[in-house]
């Protein structure tokens, strides 16, 4: 059997897809049970976060392996296997430990050395656990990982590099200003109470808002958060009188209109905050915000400067002309470009069809070349989302002329993965919206600390002396089998030697028995040792099978030995994890 990890993460597909690849917990577990019912893998493992979905198993077979594993994460993601397939990377044996052990320290994470991952990683083994789809191996590789991503926190400054995604979302809400000088007296709302919830609960206290509001589906875990907020803000100076208090769900519009900065990170499955309810509770905050389209910040609006539009220009043609009420897209906004791409991502092909005919029969500038260079790039697109169902966005698109906007009034971080709040905000005057996507933007360019180097050198070397062990736990079971093939030997002789001096006394039958068990411990030792250390080594597995042939032995006693050393690791992992 050998180890398998099937997955994608924001460092191989756009925010987008991560966002409908996401798995809730039912998903998860459903996933777990069918991976190990099928035919190539007998362990499983998911390590499921906001920025990275994967498959962990033991597989018999690499490439059935990796067919079953990827159409299983396609079926219970519920985006399509062809779609999927191409954001999806493989890691197999030592580059599968690798990998892991680089996700533990931080190595892989958005924002690199962030600490958070250790207890994703124990919640997945745990789950793994529960639902008996952890064997030895998976069992054995994620304590391991546990262990090597502490050893990378305590014994390097990769902390120094390493921050939460919280406290990373926050300095982009900040504008990379002091999070302490930015937050203080603010009102925060707070959605969820889980554990990345209340670690932004906290940081919020700790920064000096002037209130933190959390809202939960369940009232008893938002209530205990509370208390524990007030708590800790009660018995710390620093905290000074900070207080939080928790509200139903259906409390959050009303709250969002006296809110300064809002955290969002829940399970749902559904938008959390739309559009209008942002644009709702900012109406009135900002100058010149209307509603409907004008939401948005328009030409001639909070600062921004007018500009010819196409509306415009289809007011001075015939009766009969087609005017801009008919295209689907908000044209008005600022730096629109169909080049971008941004503005028509996940648009229906039906829509996109509607704006082609629309530029075809809108007026033509004097310059008419860029009219027609964008017919072109939408009826591309246009063609694209029939083909493929939706429209392929870029990772980073095209950068478009922003107009100026007016400050903030509003800060929203979005944690959720999928998103709680529309990304439609980005648009909407007087917000300020971080979300995955745009913290993954960031992240990219964010300085890397020295102790990066040190890590990874640990990791090369925590992964060599597992894949050592491992290599050399597979023939524990063949040397066991042989020395209790030995010991049948040595009690079948001893017995047949009764047979035929049935006069023997206790201590020359004793002294017998100790020389010939000698004799066999002698002739089996330097075997035994050296094939353990041969086993270690790079393809050293088949050393295993050359002692069983030597020896002509039973396979079903080397499995049953697996099975039992098997039965007994899943136990102590079970009491311990």
């Amino acid at each position: 059997m050998s180890l398998l990890v099937v997955g994608l993460s924001h460092r191989s597909a756009p925010v987008s897809v991560l966002e409908r690849a996401a798995l809730n917990a039912d998903a998860q577990i459903k996933l777990l049970q069918d991976t190990v019912a099928a035919e190539p893998a007998a362990e499983a493992a998911v390590l499921a976060t906001c920025n990275r979905i994967e498959l962990y198993a033991d597989v018999d077979k690499f490439h059935a392996g990796v067919a079953e594993l990827s159409t299983l994460l396609a079926q219970h993601s519920g985006v399509g296997l062809e779609e999927l397939t191409p954001y999806l990377y493989v890691h197999y044996e030592d580059r599968a430990v690798h990998h892991l052990f680089s996700v533990a320290c931080g190595l892989d994470s958005m924002v690199v050395g962030e600490g958070q991952i250790l207890g994703q990683i124990k919640d997945s083994l745990a789950k793994a656990q529960d639902l008996h789809t952890a064997g030895r191996l998976l069992n054995d590789l994620f304590q391991q990982a546990l262990r090597v991503g502490k050893r990378a926190h305590s014994e390097t400054g990769i902390d120094r590099a390493g921050q939460s995604l919280v406290t990373f979302g926050l300095e982009q809400l900040a504008s990379g200003g002091e999070v302490a000088d930015w937050a203080r007296g603010k009102q925060a709302l707070v959605i969820g109470a889980g554990s990345m919830s209340s670690l932004a609960a906290a940081t919020l206290v700790r920064a000096g808002v002037g209130e933190v509001v959390i809202a939960n589906r369940t009232a008893e875990r938002a209530s205990r958060l509370v208390e524990i907020l007030n708590e800790g803000a009660s018995s710390d100076s620093a905290g000074g009188d900070v207080v939080a208090r928790s509200v139903p769900m259906d409390a959050v519009p009303g709250e969002l209109t006296r809110a300064d900065v809002v955290v969002s990170c829940t399970g749902a499955t559904g938008l959390v905050l739309t559009g209008d309810a942002v644009s709702g509770a900012v109406r009135g905050r900002v100058p010149d915000v209307g509603v409907g389209r004008g939401d948005v910040a328009r030409p001639g609006a909070g600062g921004v400067p007018s500009a010819p539009t196409r509306a415009a220009q289809a007011a001075r043609l015939p009766a009969g002309s087609v005017d801009d009420d008919s295209c689907p897209l908000d044209l008005n906004t600022p730096g629109f470009s169909v080049l971008g791409e941004a503005a028509v991502a996940g648009m229906a092909a039906s829509e996109l069809e509607q704006h082609a005919a629309w530029v075809d029969n809108a007026p033509r500038p004097q310059n008419a070349a860029s009219v027609v260079d964008e017919a072109e790039a939408i009826a591309a697109l246009a063609a694209a989302a029939a083909s493929v169902g939706r429209i392929p966005e870029r990772r980073k698109p095209e950068p478009v002329a922003e107009a100026q906007r007016p400050a903030p009034v509003l800060f929203l971080l979005d944690l959720a993965m999928p998103r709680d709040i529309d990304a439609a905000v980005h648009r909407i005057a007087g917000v300020r919206l971080v979300d995955i996507e745009s913290l993954a933007e960031a992240s990219a360019d964010a300085p890397m600390a020295a102790d990066v180097d040190q890590v990874r050198r640990i990791v090369a070397d925590e992964v060599a002396a597992f894949g050592a062990a491992l290599r050399a736990a597979h023939i524990t079971p063949t040397v066991v089998a042989l020395r209790t093939m030995a010991a049948d030997v040595v009690a079948g002789e001893m017995a047949r030697l009764e047979g035929r001096l049935p006069g023997l006394d206790e201590k020359h039958r004793g002294e017998i028995t100790q020389t010939v068990k000698r004799v066999v411990d002698k002739l089996l030792h330097a075997p035994t040792v050296r094939v353990k250390q041969l086993a270690a080594e790079p393809g050293g597995a088949g050393y295993a099978d050359a002692l069983r042939t030597l020896f002509d032995l039973d396979p079903e006693t080397v499995a049953a030995v697996s099975r039992a050393e098997d039965s007994n690791t899943n136990e102590k992992d079970r009491g311990s994890a």
